[in-house]
Formats: C-alpha cells, structure tokens, sequence
C-alpha cells in the first residue's frame, strides 16, 4: 500500500514473476489510484482501504514509517475483510520503533506482522522512478522478534526471495544501527558534502564530474521523506555522525600536521573497507 518508487516497483516485479497473482494497491490520492490502474500497475486502486483489503493474504505497507501505526489501526478495524491470518510487512527504512507500535496494534487482530526493509531504492521519487528490477541482488533486512510467527516469517522470507532479493535477518535493533551507518549517515554526508561544496559558490557545479556527483546523489532526495527517517532513528543517527565527526576531527589534524603517513594510512583504511562492499 502507498504507490510510491518502492510500491510501484514491488508491483512491476510482481506482474512481472507471478502474471496470475491479483495485485491490489491503496493510495491515499484519487488520481495516483487512477494513475496505478490505468497504466497496468495493480489490478484494483483505490483510496478506500476496505475495498483494497477484500481478501488480502499478503499486505505490504510502502508508506512513510510516520504514518504506518495509524493505517495499521484503521487496518485492524476492517480485519474481517481479509483472508484469515493475513500477514503484513513494510518496507520501513527505521525498524526498532516501527515494529514495536506495528506489533502492539497488530496484537489485537488477526493479522501476523514481520518487519522488513529491502535496500534498494533511489534519489528519484513517486511512481514515475518506479522499475521492476529495483529490488534484483538488493539486501532485504527482515527483523522477527520474540512475537513473530514462523509461518509469517517463512512468507516473508519467500515473497522477498521471489522479488529478486538478498534476505538477511536481524533484530530491529541491530537494524537500525547497522543502517545508520549504511544508509542514513550516507545521506547525511551527502548532504553536507553537497552543502560545503556549493552552498558559498553554486556556479562551482559546472565544474562538477562523476566523483561529485556519485558522492552526492542521494542528497538529492525527497527531504520530507529523510526528515521522517532520521528523526525517527534519531539515537542511532546521532552517534553515527558523531563517529563521523571524530574520523574529520582527525584527518583535520593530519592535514594541520603535513602528516603523509598517517593521510596514506588513512585513505588506505577506508580503501580497504570499501572494497569489501559485495
């Protein structure tokens, strides 16, 4: 639910491996349930989520992680209207506090809940960034806990599998610090990054080539969206940065000394660590 770049290429990869499978997708706007079956996306769009939950076996919730605890409880109230243990996952990018609120509301109903984030995504947003090989050799962080129910997990399991996907399991806390450091402290500096560059001299963006523009692109993303994430790992965020701060701290030292070890040194470490991104 939420046709958005994740949903709408969840869509495109479903069509795409299981042509029989019923697609069905809520939108919060009439005209993007308009847009999400006028151009084959899903079977049936609508904003009334009863009428997008008739039946439902598997419900996945592409919203902003902000907004998931209510729709979960307005989902609770049309519980009769789906198939009997109904599993849902998402597709939050922040899982600790996600999956406890999910897991409290879920509790009263029928529906079986297990966490996920796919790590894929882009600096495009909305339907129109949506491609159905998004998901293809992309990590997809699934985060059971103690209440997760083994038969949802394997569900999860195969439906991310199915979408092309590397899964990996983990709780959701070891999550969200894990993808602090891996997505959200990226577009963090990124975004500093952008902002040091240009922000005293924008004209300098003619000058720009690909080194620039590949550290900088995800900077480039919805910041309404980003707000959301890095407020709601805040905790996590805050000491990624930190640590952030402390390597600059250093290599400002290295400079301020003329220290040509220690800077080879120094780039040489994070060299080897990047080059053990798979």
């Amino acid at each position: 639910m939420g046709p958005g770049l994740l949903g709408g290429s969840m869509l495109m990869a479903l069509r795409a491996s299981l042509p029989g499978v019923h697609l069905r997708a809520w939108a919060r706007r009439p005209e993007a349930a308009a847009v999400l079956t006028e151009r084959g996306f899903s079977d049936f769009a609508s904003t009334k989520l009863e009428e997008v939950l008739q039946g439902a076996g598997l419900v996945v919730l592409c919203t902003p992680v902000e907004t998931m605890p209510a729709l979960a409880a307005e989902m609770v109230a049309l519980q009769g209207v789906v198939a009997p243990d109904c599993v849902v996952t998402d597709v939050g990018s922040v899982k600790a506090t996600v999956v406890t609120a999910l897991e409290d509301v879920f509790a009263r109903s029928t529906y079986r809940f297990v966490g996920s984030h796919p790590m894929a995504g882009s600096e495009r947003a909305g339907l129109e960034a949506a491609r159905p090989d998004l998901f293809q050799r992309a990590a997809c962080l699934i985060t059971p806990t103690l209440f997760t129910a083994e038969s949802a997990l394997t569900t999860v399991r195969a439906f991310w599998a199915l979408l092309g996907c590397r899964v990996l399991e983990m709780s959701p806390e070891e999550h969200d610090r894990k993808v602090a450091r891996i997505s959200h402290l990226p577009h963090v500096a990124a975004a500093v990054t952008a902002l040091a560059a240009l922000h005293e001299d924008p004209s300098a963006a003619a000058c720009a080539g690909n080194g620039f523009r590949d550290t900088t692109r995800v900077a480039a993303g919805d910041p309404a969206l980003w707000t959301g994430i890095l407020l709601e790992n805040r905790d996590e965020v805050l000491a990624s940065v930190q640590a952030a701060r402390d390597l600059y701290n250093e290599l400002l030292a290295i400079l301020e000394n003329v220290d040509d070890r220690a800077l080879h040194h120094f780039l040489q470490n994070a060299k080897t660590l990047r080059d053990g991104v798979v």
